[in-house]
């Protein structure tokens, strides 16, 4: 063999040491080459097992990149040019992926597979033919070995011909082994060089083929694309960059700003006291009762909207309310050795809260704020923005925006002071408050310029109001409570249902035909109550029973409201939210365009607000089947009156007729003449005589006209 040595196969029989010194030689080459193929073994493996990941992970990122414009980010808007971009990123990427999935299987078809055969056939049948060669020649030297220690003096035909036998098997075994042996180890001289260049080959092939097909996909139209958003990426790194250092210099200048802030209680000539706030928002540390004795500070984050003071932790998305403001009184207080401590009482004193602020400063401006808020001090503003704002809150509480951004930014305070619309008592007239109010509300369903009342008027306040108005000239109370005394119901009333209702308003109608009056009517009250920032709601007992309907306070058992269930021409829930609901009053008295008033109540409830209403149609069901039973069992007495009266008119004419006979019998005995009496006495016979026919003649005639 040109190039290096080989084993001699035709000395193989003679087994001489030269034979196997060469041997030895090649058996130590090839435990070289099976060393070495091993470690490229594993280097090609590694390649492949890349490639493979790679063609794994440019198909994932193309998948990704594709459900990008899937994806909702919290603090993302959509972006179309984003979308559109990633989406060109993800065509072109994917077409990578199948350039790179053609290279793995190039490489596994090229490169792995020589190598691999090459490891588990050619190496592994050297080592078999090894182990087998040493074998035989174990066995032949054995055989040799017996066969010379036959004896000469003592000859066996028998057991020389066995060891003969032997020696014949075990070197012909011998023989034909190491000929395999030496003829495969000639064999890996070649084989070596044939396998360490053709996985090479492979790899050149598949790495050539994989360039040149993306140097096809990838045209020119892509260049521009890639040169285009490689500007672009520059473009928003420069503004980053401008923005990095606007906030750099922001951050600078706020910590110069700031510098007096740090101080949890600065001195108030470097920091002077603002009295004139209508907004306030910061941490305070508020007072909890833990035991009969116990308290504990708790510290949050506090801020008036409205005429309310809100609380929210860490970690909670909206605050919640703490207290209405409206009305209240506030002052600083000594409580448990804590400094700037001050204290909130409600209008009705039955709510206190106690407060903690970090620095006098802070307490003296929370103090101010509040009580600027409660006396309605507000700063003077535009008109036209007060109007716009309204507009808005109205806009935004009858359709909120379903962001979620949005609605977290709807609970946060603002920075800017907005003014409130000054309600007096219970009641705001909010047809003609703005433009975008009128445009919401339907002029078929709902009166225009209707006032809203918010809160119950009790009887007793009623009461007064009549008293104040002496005049004479009494007024018809347009939303149906009625100021006499009320009626008693029967106590063996067959329904009495108990639910607990929250008044929420109530205004005039129009129509009564369907429910979307009732409809309109609830999102023109829950407008009206976003826009002046009402919160509270009167909580009562409705009891439905077959006659009417009672608001009865919880506390006193007095009864707020009486509706007759006649005059309930309309009842329905919401289709949405179910707990709200309401219903149609036609008011007994006044009439408005020649129709009878009609006002429309909204309740909260904690019930379904269907099953009100259902309790609602079955008082009026019964209630109506006993007005039928009533009317029936009136018709029959009407009858039988007439009857007893008929019989009673049949008796009279009877006694009449027998009046009449009396009479004229009388009279014929009269006229016969009278021998023994005087002329006087005839006289006076015939006057009485003469009136009695005359008494008995208008009787007649009475008796013939009545008959």
């Amino acid at each position: 063999m040109p190039g290096f040595d080989t084993l001699p196969i035709e000395e193989t029989l003679e087994d001489s040491p030269q034979t196997r010194s060469l041997l030895g030689v090649f058996e130590e080459d090839t435990a070289s080459i099976s060393s070495y193929f091993s470690q490229l073994f594993k280097a090609m493996q590694r390649i492949y097992d890349a490639q493979n990941e790679l063609s794994a992970a440019t198909h994932l990122t193309s998948k990704l990149l594709k459900d990008y414009e899937k994806q909702r980010f919290p603090l993302g808007g959509d972006d179309e040019v984003m979308s559109s971009t990633l989406q060109q990123f993800a065509k072109v990427i994917d077409e990578l992926s199948s350039c790179h999935a053609v290279l793995s299987t190039q490489l596994a078809d090229a490169m792995m597979f020589p190598i691999t055969q090459f490891k588990e056939r050619d190496l592994r049948e050297i080592v078999i033919l090894k182990e087998v060669f040493q074998i035989a020649s174990d066995d032949h030297d054995a055989a040799i070995n017996r066969y010379s220690r036959l004896s000469k003096r003592k000859e066996n035909e028998k057991v020389k011909n066995e060891v003969m036998e032997d020696v014949y098997t075990s070197r012909k075994k011998h023989h034909e082994t190491t000929m395999h042996y030496f003829a495969s180890l000639n064999m890996l001289q070649y084989k070596k060089k044939i396998v360490l260049l053709e996985p090479l080959l492979g790899y050149m092939q598949a790495q050539i083929s994989f360039f040149k097909l993306g140097s096809e996909n990838l045209t020119q139209q892509w260049e521009d694309f890639l040169t285009d958003i490689g500007t672009s990426v520059q473009n928003v790194r420069r503004e980053m960059d401008s923005d990095a250092e606007a906030m750099d210099q922001t951050i600078q200048d706020l910590k110069e700003a700031s510098d007096p802030l740090y101080m949890p209680d600065p001195d108030p000539n470097t920091v002077p006291v603002n009295r004139n706030l209508t907004r306030k928002a910061g941490y305070l540390n508020t007072r909890n009762k833990t035991g009969l004795v116990s308290t504990s500070w708790d510290r949050q984050y506090f801020f008036t909207q409205g005429g309310n003071l809100m609380g929210q932790s860490r970690g909670d998305v909206a605050g919640g309310l703490v207290m209405d403001i409206d009305n209240c009184s506030v002052m600083a207080v000594d409580c448990e050795d804590r400094r700037f401590c001050f204290q909130i009482t409600s209008f009705d004193g039955k709510k206190a809260a106690i407060l903690q602020a970090e620095s006098r400063k802070d307490c003296e401006e929370w103090i101010a704020t509040i009580n600027n808020i409660s006396k309605r001090i507000y700063l003077s503003e535009n008109p036209e923005e007060i109007a716009a704002r309204v507009n808005q809150s109205a806009l935004e509480a009858v359709t909120p925006s379903p962001s979620f951004q949005q609605r977290h930014e709807s609970f946060r305070p603002s920075t800017q002071g907005r003014p409130r619309t000054g309600r007096s008592g219970s009641q705001c007239s909010v047809g003609s408050e703005s433009p975008a109010l009128s445009s919401l509300s339907l002029d078929s369903l709902v009166a225009s310029d209707t006032p809203i009342q918010f809160d119950i008027i009790s009887p007793v306040s009623e009461e007064h109001a009549s008293q104040a108005k002496s005049a004479g000239q009494g007024r018809t109370n347009p939303f149906g409570e009625s100021g006499g005394p009320e009626s008693e119901e029967s106590e063996d009333s067959i329904l009495h249902q108990l639910f607990i209702v929250r008044f929420l308003g109530c205004m005039e109608v129009k129509a009564t035909e369907s429910a979307d009056v009732i409809y309109e009517t609830m999102r023109q009250i829950l407008a009206a109550r976003a826009i002046h920032n009402i919160f509270r709601m009167t909580e009562s007992h409705l009891l439905v029973t077959c006659e009417c309907l009672k608001l009865i306070d919880p506390q006193t058992q007095v009864t707020r409201l009486r509706f007759s269930l006649s005059s309930v021409v309309l009842c329905a829930s919401h289709q949405e939210n179910k707990r709200l609901f309401g219903f149609v009053l036609q008011t007994a008295g006044g009439r408005v365009d020649g129709r009878p008033v009609t006002v429309c109540y909204v309740f909260e409830s904690n019930n379904d607000g269907e099953q009100i209403c259902d309790s609602v149609g079955l008082a009026k069901q019964i209630a109506l089947h006993s007005e039928m039973d009533r009317k029936a069992s009136q018709k029959q007495r009407e009858m039988n009156k007439a009857k007893e009266k008929q019989q009673e008119e049949l008796h009279k004419q009877k006694q009449i007729e027998k009046d009449l006979e009396e009479q004229s019998r009388l009279i014929a005995a009269s006229s016969r003449p009278s021998q023994t009496a005087a002329d006087g006495q005839v006289l006076v016979l015939s006057n009485s005589q003469s009136e009695d026919s005359d008494v008995g003649e208008e009787g007649q005639k009475k008796g013939e006209s009545e008959a």
